[in-house]
């Protein structure tokens, strides 16, 4: 490790925010968790740890301890079941939400009698914690009401850890970021997944679909409602941005932030999105009927989207970020510079390679 330097451990490096994040940290030391290694050209230290096994959070301590950490950005989740291979929820709750407990339990007890212990914990959370169909923009104080998808549901339960287990933490001052959904051309998401029309499951008859470069169309039901329900996004590089400035601000000993985070701009309709991804539009009678073609591919094979999804890709959800302009000041278009609509845009294109993305993400 660099001397001199601060260190920075974060969980779920090889993740495409990780990815995106390690060209922004040149001046700290970089310890990176995960499962598999990252692959990147940064200088850091990798650690297998899974997190979803009890005796990680004795690992996590005794890393604590022995590297000093000045902050932890915990990043480790398991949002793509097919992608992971992680397909039994149970075992999804370990890593995700009990996992987020082991990292905050590490840090309080690696904290206790330390005079320079870990001052900032960052845990990304999700607009999804806040549910599917919401009555307008939400608000950091707005319940959060995740049902039906598991993931979902586990940053719901994460985002409820990590309030309750704050004011333990012994001095680490802690942030809940809850980003709308992540865009840019390295993104592989539900929501992007069905813009793309992308047939991204496991199957032979998916395979072959890529091969062919065919596209799976978009899927809403009936009624002029679905069509004219808004989102927002955030380009996955606005969000590592984010992460490295806040990882450069001075913590607040024992305070807890939570902001909402999208790109700046108005929201996107359903219709507008089909539109801008050029994408063919298939309307059936009800969400129960997507759900039934939804199963249908998942059970074959041809798409990664579970079924659970359905409410999470017809309804409307839009989040208020007054806090995070506030927050970010005078730095506010330096660090989100993408629109809602140019973060979108920007997932259409090729994906660079990952040399290339890395340098491209710093720029």
């Amino acid at each position: 490790m660099t001397q001199g330097k601060p260190t920075v451990v974060v969980t779920g490096v090889s993740g495409n925010l990780g990815l995106r994040l390690l060209p922004h940290l040149s001046d700290f030391s970089v310890i990176g968790i995960d499962m598999v290694p990252p692959k990147t050209e940064a200088p850091i230290r990798f650690v297998r740890m899974d997190l979803g096994l009890e005796d990680s959070c004795r690992s996590l301590y005794n890393l604590f301890k022995e590297t000093r950490p000045f902050s932890v950005v915990h990043l480790a989740f398991v949002i793509d079941p097919q992608r992971t291979g992680v397909l039994d929820v149970d075992r999804m709750w370990h890593i995700n939400v009990a996992g987020t407990a082991r990292v905050m339990e590490a840090i309080t007890e690696a904290n206790r009698n330390e005079d320079s212990g870990i001052r900032q914990f960052i845990f990304p959370s999700s607009v999804s914690a806040y549910g599917s169909d919401l009555p307008g923009p939400v608000t950091e104080e707005s319940a959060l009401e995740a049902h039906t998808l598991p993931y979902a549901i586990h940053k719901k339960e994460s985002d409820l850890v990590v309030q309750q287990r704050a004011p333990a933490l012994r001095g680490c001052s802690a942030y809940i970021l809850r980003p709308h959904i992540f865009a840019g051309a390295s993104v592989e998401n539900y929501l992007m997944g069905a813009f793309r029309g992308s047939p991204n499951g496991k199957g032979k008859r998916a395979a072959q679909m890529r091969k062919e470069g065919k596209r799976l169309p978009c899927m809403l039901p009936y009624g002029q409602r679905y069509l004219e329900n808004q989102l927002q996004f955030v380009h996955v590089d606005d969000m590592a941005r984010l992460l490295a400035w806040i990882l450069q601000r001075e913590p607040e000993a024992r305070r807890l932030t939570i902001l909402n985070i999208a790109g700046r701009g108005e929201p996107l309709t359903f219709a507008r999105c089909i539109e801008m991804a050029h994408a063919k539009l298939v309307r059936v009678p009800g969400q129960w009927a997507m759900r039934i073609v939804l199963e249908f591919l998942w059970k074959t094979g041809i798409s990664a989207i579970p079924p659970e999804a359905v409410p999470y890709m017809s309804g409307q959800y839009t989040m208020n970020t007054d806090r995070l302009k506030k927050f970010l000041g005078d730095d506010y278009e330096k660090i989100i510079r993408y629109t809602v609509a140019d973060a979108f845009l920007d997932s259409f294109k090729a994906p660079a390679s990952v040399a290339e993305t890395q340098k491209l993400a710093v720029r």
